[in-house]
């Protein structure tokens, strides 16, 4: 008879390093089960020990995976990020299964954290949007010891998962025929880009140096812009890339804001420069007659960036959250799991330059508690110590019972699409 507290967890793509394989040694040492399904190069050198490699068609994905979750007995899906093609097919039919399925993404809230979320994250996100009930939810929690300690990272180990993945994924190109990477450019591609950024490193920080100076001390907003090839941009906004973004923001910026405020548009700190953001800005400010007051930032602390801010305009960039932490006004465009009515700003744009309202800082921190108890698993992808801690905290997270978020009532559910329509937030 098999034993109902016994799981057999499936992994797909996660993200780059050992994460995934750490988690399911961890699973396996409390005696579930956990299998992996590689997609390409980088999965397969990301997870050392046995597996199935899947050498087919995307076409045939659907059939192939299902055929393997009901050979199997899988009871529990994971995967990081729900809207790449592959996890998107397989989350569909594992619901159609009646798995549970665990999503992974990098936190709501950062540092320091991650999210591990049942059935969607972000746009995807089951949560309400209703205040009250994280009001409600909150009452319910032990308050969290505040703050906490930060958790080591490195750039140098995102570089090294990067690199190591990505060539693999190259390297491995022929044994994995029919697979073609979610991301809008290729390995090799940015794999320059990002030399001739490191080579010009130097001059870029005093030029960042010199625009911070010459702006910090003057009112002004913040646009944190985000990577072209994030589904926050491409799935979960209305703008589909992040130049429609920046122009629409400027636009309004030029026709709305009240005079002698700024703009400071900040570069994505991943970003390789594939395109040339301050020459976009530049142009598109000059455009609309705004080219004195609206200023490019490639590189800088974004928390110093944001602290000093009359408020921030995102997309759905997690430093709308960042934001929200020091109390800063926020317009999120797109679909934030955060874009709650009193914590961010709920009306269109062009009012927000000049009626910009601080969050409510009691829904929010409510909202941030529950956040941390059903979303999210205190860690790091970046360090061995950071590693540990996330793989103790999501083994605990993945042995509870189904989170009451999946068992609420359909009627307050997290409805985006229709609340963006009435508050006219789309493009």
């Amino acid at each position: 008879m098999v034993d109902p507290q016994v799981k057999t967890f499936l992994f797909l793509q996660g993200p780059h390093g050992p994460y995934f394989a750490m988690l399911a040694e961890a699973l396996r040492a409390r005696g579930h089960r956990a299998l992996r399904i590689n997609i390409n190069g980088g999965d397969k050198i990301d997870w050392p020990g046995e597996a199935t490699d899947y050498r087919g068609t995307f076409r045939n994905w659907p059939l192939f995976f299902d055929d393997f979750i009901v050979n199997h007995g899988v009871t529990d899906l994971i995967l990081y990020g729900d809207c790449r093609p592959y996890h998107t097919s397989a989350h569909g039919m594992a619901r159609l299964r009646g798995l549970r399925v665990h999503c992974m993404e990098e936190g709501y809230i950062r540092p320091d954290f991650l999210t591990l979320q049942d059935d969607g994250v972000n746009g995807n996100s089951t949560l309400p949007l209703d205040p009250q009930w994280y009001i409600d939810q909150a009452a319910g929690l032990p308050p969290r010891n505040e703050p906490l300690p930060p958790v080591p990272s490195t750039f140098q180990a995102r570089a090294r998962n990067t690199m190591r993945n990505g060539l693999s994924s190259a390297l491995m190109r022929p044994y994995f025929p029919y697979y073609r990477t979610h991301r809008p450019h290729s390995f090799l591609l940015e794999s320059v880009a990002w030399c001739w950024k490191l080579l010009m490193g130097q001059r870029e920080a005093e030029r960042s140096a010199a625009t911070w100076e010459a702006v910090k001390d003057q009112p002004y907003f913040t646009l944190p812009l985000q990577l072209n090839s994030d589904y926050q941009i491409r799935v979960h906004s209305p703008f589909g890339d992040m130049r429609a973004a920046l122009r629409f923001v400027i636009k309004s910026f030029a026709e709305h804001a009240p005079q002698g405020v700024a703009l400071l548009v900040k570069r994505h700190p991943l970003d390789p420069g594939l395109v040339s953001w301050e020459r976009l800005t530049r142009r598109l400010a000059a455009h609309y007659d705004v080219a004195e007051r609206v200023h490019y930032l490639s590189d800088w602390d974004i928390a110093e960036v944001v602290q000093k801010s009359l408020g921030v305009v995102t997309v759905n960039s997690t430093v709308g959250t960042l934001a929200l932490n020091e109390a800063k006004p926020v317009a999120a465009l797109g679909h934030a799991v955060y874009k709650v009515p009193g914590i961010v700003h709920h009306g269109s744009l062009d009012a927000f330059w000049g009626a910009a309202r601080q969050p409510d800082v009691k829904l929010y921190a409510a909202f941030k508690r529950v956040l941390e108890d059903r979303c999210l698993i205190r860690g790091g992808l970046l360090s061995e110590e950071g590693l540990q801690m996330l793989v103790s905290n999501a083994v605990e997270r993945l042995e509870r019972a189904p989170s009451a978020v999946l068992s609420m009532p359909r009627s307050i559910r997290r409805r985006r699409r229709s609340m963006d329509v009435i508050h006219g937030d789309a493009a």
